[in-house]
């Protein structure tokens, strides 16, 4: 067991908000050690390491407040009139406050007439004065000034978000469904060895034929420049810019403008990407540096003024978050993707060195640049198709839940970022093992110090091109698990977040995009975090196999929550007809990821799965001796039942698909995020296959038959 944390280091955690306890998966009280508390407060800058260090971190955070004339970020919600501290030299009688609107508009506040308090501060005696904000103020994004001492001026971000997301028009009296997909995986006849841009479009066109209201993809987040790629759509280099492995070659305008020699050399690059579609398995690499070569002739192709000018706004409206993210590409191409090998004068993306780089290797740079733009042009030209065609969510991206330790942004972003910390999950019932995602979290105290820029920059770039935003783990709004480096998954504990400043800035940002929200709130956590969502409109997650009541069994889809996803499967487990066979239990078997034997485990599977298809017999839905096929139609149909306000069925079940996406706690040891959609013969098939498949029709009329 762990040396449990004393006293005195118990209460600075808490005041830092690293948890000292937990109740874990199977409702076992933990508690932390000391030792991963030491490490996690250390990512922090708070020096634990002996009791006199403890003392004074704990006087430090004590006066943190006091030392600041203005708190470092307000977040408030609309309506709301909080009473701002203010901190200045006892003596001054004159503090003028004022707030500009992020219209540029002027409004003057004044102290709240009260006595001040007063208290000593490393030597200087403090005055706390208040400012009350007024309750008009509107959505956004605004700054709070304040002036002392002849002149002295403190600014401080004031966000106001709405007090809750509202649904769109056409959900607040109905319910939609819509198709799940890993859009990488679905390749038809046209693809360059991977799903893209134009497959989604042409998904969500055939979809809204069958009634679908949107399509959920996975996170379309970038990758690495060069191979070799990382396969996990959820472990990106970069969440603010987009993968442009997702492009359609043939829809990009400038390539009409080739010459008939470049044309033909575009044919063979493509020739070369299309044999990749046949593999049984998704060779990114291989797609990739086809696209890129064929990709790279265009950019270097003369451009329509309007183009350019085009470009030129995206360039000058992304700014130098763009500007970061091309130079790392272009030197992650030049000399690796892991940042952390480069010269030291790399590492940091001010230095005078990296402005030489960026020098150097300037068409690259704008090579960059210019994928981004057109990668985001093609996917906000799917959602307006979408949306045109008849869909009224359309496209619903997804949000991973950090990003790779050696990419873009934990180069770019190092300053908001904690080092020496990955993100990860404890123990729960589908990995008992606990899980380590190889993702440096977000600092808490840094990103309120940044006015959260990072985060909702990270948001309006996803949320442009949607309709919706599935949030993965959602719950790391609230806390997150954090595990030192060199301790194992189950060693690490929660950190705490500002929820109501995440969440708020979320409804902010979606509300301004009119997109709906989805939390991911499987797994552990506290009760009151789905209420907190639900009272914000976002929606939460119901997967059917996790749906059970007191007792072990299957809840009634009736009872299911309103303001939810609901779908039989998720990319974690097998499709819902492997699921049927058992498929999960037999992977983590061969992996060696279960903690009970292989028998407790198939016995317990088939307990639950039994008593699921029991169900069904008893409403109406199956009969006995019925196929894979039936028990899958009358799963969907079931869930048909709950009243949640979205349906989401996956592609891999309406192709009957068996193979697992994604084994959680694993990486090289399974073919994670590497296979193409594929038939229950195990064999991949095509989108174009799918959209004439009367097993994905049949599917379709048991989740829109009334």
């Amino acid at each position: 067991m762990p040396e449990a944390p004393s006293e005195s280091l118990a209460r600075l955690a808490r005041a830092h908000g690293v948890a000292t306890e937990y109740w874990d998966w199977r409702g076992n009280h933990v508690v932390v050690g000391a030792d991963t508390i030491v490490a996690v407060l250390a990512a922090l800058d708070v020096d634990a390491s002996d009791a006199p260090a403890i003392e004074q971190a704990l006087v430090d955070q004590e006066l943190e407040s006091w030392r600041r004339v203005l708190p470092p970020v307000i977040v408030m919600r609309e309506g709301w009139t909080p009473w701002v501290p203010v901190h200045v030299p006892e003596g001054e009688d004159s503090v003028d406050a004022r707030v500009t609107l992020e219209n540029g508009v002027v409004r003057d506040l004044r102290p709240i007439d009260q006595p001040p308090g007063s208290r000593e501060v490393d030597g200087v005696l403090t005055a706390e004065f208040n400012v009350e904000l007024p309750g008009d103020l509107p959505l956004g994004y605004h700054e709070l000034e304040v002036t002392y001492d002849a002149g002295r001026t403190v600014r401080t971000t004031v966000i106001v978000t709405p007090e809750r997301l509202a649904l769109p028009a056409a959900l607040e009296h109905d319910r939609a469904w819509g198709l799940t997909a890993q859009l990488y995986s679905l390749r038809s006849e046209r693809s360059w060895g991977l799903g893209d841009v134009a497959d989604l479009a042409e998904l969500g066109t055939w979809a809204v034929r069958q009634g679908a209201d949107f399509v959920l993809i996975n996170p379309v987040h970038a990758a690495e420049p060069v191979p070799p790629l990382e396969p996990s759509p959820y472990l990106p280099t970069s969440r603010r810019f987009v993968n442009p492995g997702y492009i359609r070659v043939e829809e990009v305008p400038e390539l009409g403008y080739l010459s008939a020699a470049q044309h033909q050399l575009v044919e063979w690059h493509s020739d070369d990407a299309r044999r990749l579609n046949k593999l049984d398995h998704l060779d990114r690499d291989g797609s990739w540096q086809s696209k890129r070569a064929a990709l790279r002739m265009i950019f270097r192709t003369e451009s329509t003024h309007r183009r350019r000018r085009d470009l030129e706004s995206f360039v000058e409206r992304e700014g130098q978050a763009l500007l970061d993210f091309a130079t790392w590409c272009a030197i992650a191409a030049d000399r690796g993707p892991d940042w952390k090998s480069w010269p030291e004068e790399l590492r940091d993306p001010r230095t005078d060195a990296v402005a030489a780089e960026r020098t150097r290797l300037g068409e690259d740079v704008d090579f960059y640049c210019w994928l981004q733009w057109v990668v985001q042009s093609q996917f906000l030209d799917a959602q307006r198709e979408l949306r045109a065609a008849g869909m009224s969510i359309g496209v619903i991206h997804d949000l991973a839940v950090g990003v790779h330790s050696e990419g873009a942004d934990a180069w770019a972003l190092r300053d908001v970022l904690a080092e020496g910390i990955e993100v990860g999950a404890p123990p729960d019932d589908y990995n008992q093992l606990g899980q380590g995602w190889s993702q440096p979290p977000w600092r808490p105290d840094r990103l309120a110090e940044s006015g959260y820029a990072p985060y909702r920059d990270m948001l309006r770039t996803v949320l442009r091109m949607a309709g919706g935003l599935r949030v993965d783990h959602v719950l790391g709004l609230f806390r997150l698990w954090w595990v030192p480096a060199g301790k194992k998954p189950l060693e690490g504990t929660y950190v705490r977040y500002d929820h109501e400043a995440m969440v708020g800035i979320l409804a902010l940002e979606a509300q301004r995009a009119r997109a709906i929200v989805i939390g991911e709130d499987l797994g552990t956590t506290e009760d009151w975090v789905r209420d907190y969502l639900a009272d914000r409109g976002v929606l939460g997650t119901s997967v059917l196999w996790f749906e059970r009541k007191e007792d072990g069994g299957p809840r009634p889809p009736e009872t299911y929550r309103t303001l939810a996803f609901a779908s039989v499967t998720t990319h974690d487990l097998p499709p819902t007809a492997g699921y049927l066979r058992g498929e999960h239990i037999r992977v983590r078997d061969e992996l060696g990821l279960l903690t009970r034997s292989l028998e407790e485990e198939q016995r317990i599977d088939e307990e639950q799965r039994e008593a699921m298809l029991g169900e069904l017999r008893s409403r109406g839905l199956l009969r006995f001796g019925t196929s894979v096929d039936d028990e899958v139609d009358a799963l969907h149909r079931f869930l048909t039942w709950s009243p949640s306000k979205l349906l989401g069925v996956s592609v891999n079940d309406l192709a009957g698909d068996v193979r697992t996406i994604n084994q959680p706690g694993t990486d090289e040891e399974y073919p994670n995020w590497r296979l193409p959609v594929s038939g229950a013969d195990r064999q991949p098939t095509t989108l174009d296959d799918l959209m004439v498949s009367r097993r994905a029709k049949r599917l379709i009329r048991a989740v829109t038959r009334r």
